[in-house]
């Protein structure tokens, strides 16, 4: 397995260990592996270690990994940038996008989604940093995200996502994930339906502990699974 049930595992075990430090129940959060840029047959041997969500950038990449990987049960997230024009094959790809960041993008996916008649999932990506280089809504566009989910029947949203800059102390990645909660818990009865919890995505290999002391529910684990990328 090259290593890969081991890395599996030691993932899991320090996502249970902080859940548990700091009260939460480690059922409540997630782990996403982000293949991007790594072969199918790498996916194969996640799989083999016992992951079954797994998360992709782009959605030509994607579309040709999901086709060697049809014969298992996986579920899709799409973490990185979505274009309007790849908003259709996106739809009959992914169980939930995490990337919906504007009106325009909204509308596109509720027409594709319409079209083939299904509910896609999608969580709302606010840039908190106002890093030019990073995608995202900025908070204060996040009432029209809100508007233009109202009137997408097709769409469900199931909360947010964020990206904060690259620090090499966790501790400064901190405010942003904190952010993110707050805003998350005071529009919680409009991202998501009555019932169903409030998905926070955030956090990656090298701060994925840090996000789940400020609430992460789905965590973007690719290099402490699958190495550096290709």
């Amino acid at each position: 397995m090259s290593g890969m049930r081991e890395r599996v595992q030691a993932v899991r075990d320090e996502v249970a260990r902080v859940a548990e430090l700091c009260g939460r129940d480690p059922q409540e959060i997630r782990i996403v592996a982000v293949s991007k840029t790594h072969p199918a047959a790498l996916v194969r041997e996640g799989y083999e270690a016992g992951l079954r969500l797994f998360g992709e950038n782009r959605v030509q990449e994607a579309e040709a990994k999901f086709a060697e990987l049809r014969d298992l049960p996986l579920e899709w997230h799409l973490v990185g940038h979505l274009q309007t024009n790849k908003a259709k094959k996106a739809v009959h790809l992914f169980q939930l996008i995490h990337s919906v960041d504007s009106p325009k993008l909204i509308a596109e996916l509720e027409r594709a989604a319409k079209s083939a008649d299904r509910i896609v999932h999608v969580l709302l990506q606010l840039n908190l940093s106002g890093e030019a280089t990073k995608s995202g809504s900025r908070v204060e566009g996040l009432e029209s995200l809100l508007t233009a989910l109202r009137d997408s029947p097709h769409l469900r949203c199931r909360g947010l996502m964020t990206m904060p800059p690259f620090e090499e102390d966790p501790e400064r990645t901190r405010p942003f994930f904190r952010q993110l909660r707050e805003i998350g818990e005071r529009y919680r009865q409009q991202l998501t339906a009555p019932g169903e919890p409030l998905e926070l995505s955030m956090g990656m290999s090298h701060d994925f502990r840090v996000a789940i002391e400020e609430g992460a529910t789905l965590v973007r684990i690719g290099t402490a699974l699958f190495g550096s990328r290709t």
